[in-house]
């Protein structure tokens, strides 16, 4: 099976799927994980500690297994300014690797790069596209999609749960990969943080620990 996470920046994927992806793997999946944009300090580009940041993803990908990883390097901050700038690149990549399961950001998120790319993967994967994956989940992001009011027009309501007992060390270890990303506790994106909402989404369907996502599209044919 051939699984694609399209993560908005750097550490999204490890926040968002992460024990997911070290489960595809341990299951014989091909996974792949496209990184859409390059990371902002203070509003301000630095090469070198882009660099750091896409050293600290490689070490990541190496904690959860996982087989390919691309980087657009589109501008942080800004991919909400045109979305078909977003489009074109994200397309290319989901056509080579043709994915059966694709992850996606959660549509209701504060951060405006994530609402983004979660529109433009609605194109990208429109039910007629060159690449149709039978399964389209949206995943939630620590300190981002958890701070959306109930109220919102998008809210994120869980429908498929990924029990995450086995592989949640792993990604918790690939966090611990950014050292710029993660902060203290209570912050959700510490590592007790993560390791609770974990337990939480656990707790729901009756686990240890899982990560929930929102089933977009699935087909059984």
């Amino acid at each position: 099976m051939h699984v694609l996470v399209i993560a908005p920046h750097m550490d999204d994927e490890v926040l968002g799927c992460g024990a997911t992806i070290a489960r595809h793997v341990e299951e014989g999946s091909d996974v792949a994980v496209c990184i859409v944009a390059n990371r902002a300090y203070d509003h301000a580009y630095e090469e070198a500690q882009i660099q750091r940041e896409r050293q600290a993803c490689e070490k990541a990908k190496e904690c959860l297994g996982y087989q390919e990883l691309y980087y657009l390097g589109l501008p942080d901050e800004q991919l909400d300014a045109r979305l078909i700038d977003v489009i074109v690149p994200i397309e290319k990549v989901f056509e080579e690797v043709s994915p059966d399961v694709l992850y996606v950001p959660h549509r209701g998120d504060y951060h405006q790069d994530h609402r983004a790319v979660a529109e433009a993967m609605r194109v990208v994967a429109r039910p007629y596209a060159a690449a149709r994956p039978r399964a389209v989940r949206a995943y939630e992001t620590s300190s981002s999609t958890g701070m959306i009011p109930a109220a919102t027009d998008w809210p994120f309501l869980p429908n498929w749960y990924v029990n995450a007992a086995g592989t949640l060390d792993r990604k918790l270890a690939a966090m611990q990969c950014y050292e710029t990303e993660g902060r203290p506790y209570p912050h959700p994106r510490s590592l007790e943080g993560i390791r609770i909402q974990a337990q939480r989404r656990g707790m729901e369907v009756g686990l240890e620990a899982a990560e929930a996502f929102m089933t977009l599209r699935e087909m059984w044919s």
